[in-house]
């Protein structure tokens, strides 16, 4: 994102996640708030990631999305890493996911995004 306030917000959602640990109130505020931001810019990839999102935070009381491989995976397999992470938040996969929100000019980040809103779809 090229705003410096969704910057900024990027970088608090990161700092609360790493100092205070998973609160999903202050996550989905925020979120919520980034993607007003991304409304501005403009960005259907981002701005779908960031509704999602904070939609499966609401639904869920935590974040149940792995990291996409590098390689596209089947559905069942899918199914089956959901089954074994069980209702433990993937913080792992969390932070990943809005480290791609900084900077999208990369492709890679772009597709990552992409990966993640079809995982959210098919949850």
């Amino acid at each position: 994102m090229e705003n410096p306030s969704a910057q900024k917000l990027i970088n608090k959602i990161q700092l609360d996640l790493f100092k205070k640990g998973f609160d999903a109130e202050t996550l989905i505020a925020d979120l919520k708030k980034l993607r007003e931001y991304s409304l501005e810019e403009q960005n259907p990839v981002l701005t779908k990631a960031l509704r999602l999102t904070y939609e499966h935070l609401e639904a869920n009381g935590a974040f149940l999305i792995p990291i996409p491989d590098d390689e596209p995976v089947d559905e069942e397999t899918e199914l089956v890493t959901d089954a074994v992470n069980g209702n433990e938040n993937n913080l792992e996969s969390l932070e990943y996911l809005i480290s791609l929100f900084s900077d999208l000019t990369k492709k890679n980040n772009l597709l990552d995004l992409r990966e993640y809103n079809k995982a959210f779809l098919a949850f």
